[in-house]
């Protein structure tokens, strides 16, 4: 809680200065690049850089950039565990007066004061992926998390025969996602397998070397063990690093959300038994494609619903599963 509001005040130091020199302007927030002549800005702050999926994200922005004639800056901490530097740059994208930002939390609370900042400029907010624990983003593009979660638990109690003890390896305890896609498989869980038990929930940060080391733990506390859940593409891959280092193939049912092409290798060979999937371009596009709207007065759906799916050994290969796949 202390780190929490360190954070948030740092930002809100960082902003007053901001918003002192933006008063100093004599053109209003979100309006210089239209008056200027020159493209709208959209600047698009996201959780991280060091999976593929960000990359996918990324390139579907720039595609909606191109289509709706606005430019789009696209950057993220270097790991999703790097609070201080996502707000940091949340921070930097204000300073440069954009007409439009796309944010994905890591931590809401810490990110409130820049949010509040771009309120009050009437820079409009779209939340994308985990989304914002917040009022401000008048749109959100992202996975239903909860309800994709939900069929990640699905498939795992059928794969495990309705019963036994499974584990959670998530990827944190503070973004939008990263709760949604616990608490979807929970709940799901909870509500429809009561032979079933989740003995713990651990958060590896979606580090693969963290996560695997917490799979490993759960896997020799718990002997009877019958699955594994991996949140993100980072915590799933840890999770079948667990299981192949030790020796735990066709003994432990493996499930897990995104791609990545370890993810995917994993699945082909059978040391996970499948996973669930976005559309991590559509979720880039559709941010970007909102912003634009947005930036126009246009209206702006309040929740973009960008799909998610199952994929295993068997449809891994089909057309409409393989388009939202990345490697």
């Amino acid at each position: 809680m202390f780190r929490k509001k360190a954070l948030a005040l740092s930002a809100a130091a960082a902003l007053m200065a901001l918003s002192l020199t933006a008063c100093e302007s004599t053109a209003p927030a979100g309006d210089a690049n239209a008056d200027s002549g020159e493209k709208p800005y959209v600047a698009v702050v996201s959780k991280g850089f060091q999976h593929q999926f960000w990359q996918s994200v990324k390139a579907g922005a720039e595609r909606a950039g191109e289509e709706f004639g606005v430019e789009v800056t696209f950057e993220g901490p270097d790991t999703e565990k790097d609070v201080a530097q996502q707000i940091e740059m949340l921070t930097t994208a204000l300073s440069k007066n954009p007409d439009a930002i796309g944010f994905a939390a890591l931590d809401s609370q810490a990110a409130t004061p820049a949010l509040e900042e771009a309120k009050s400029r009437n820079i409009p907010v779209i939340a994308f992926d985990s989304g914002v624990d917040s009022d401000i983003p008048i749109a959100t593009a992202a996975t239903d998390n909860k309800g994709a979660a939900a069929i990640a638990a699905e498939h795992m109690a059928e794969l495990i025969g309705g019963k036994g003890k499974v584990a959670i390896v998530a990827h944190d305890q503070t973004s939008t996602s990263g709760k949604d896609r616990r608490d979807g498989f929970v709940e799901a869980i909870e509500q429809k397998y009561p032979d079933i038990e989740i003995v713990t929930v651990q958060y590896g940060g979606g580090d693969q070397l963290e996560s695997a080391n917490l799979a490993k733990t759960i896997i020799n506390g718990n002997p009877d063990l019958k699955g594994i859940y991996g949140t993100n593409e980072g915590s799933a891959i840890g999770v079948v690093k667990a299981v192949e280092e030790l020796g735990m193939k066709d003994k432990l049912t493996v499930v897990g959300f995104d791609s990545g092409k370890a993810q995917l290798d994993a699945i082909r060979s059978g040391v996970e038994a499948g996973a669930v999937t976005q559309s991590p371009v559509d979720i880039g596009y559709q941010t970007v494609k909102a912003a634009a709207q947005a930036i126009k007065g246009e209206s702006v759906e309040k929740v973009i619903d960008t799909g998610a799916m199952w994929y295993d050994a068997k449809n891994i290969d089909d057309e409409e599963i393989a388009a939202n796949l990345y490697e």
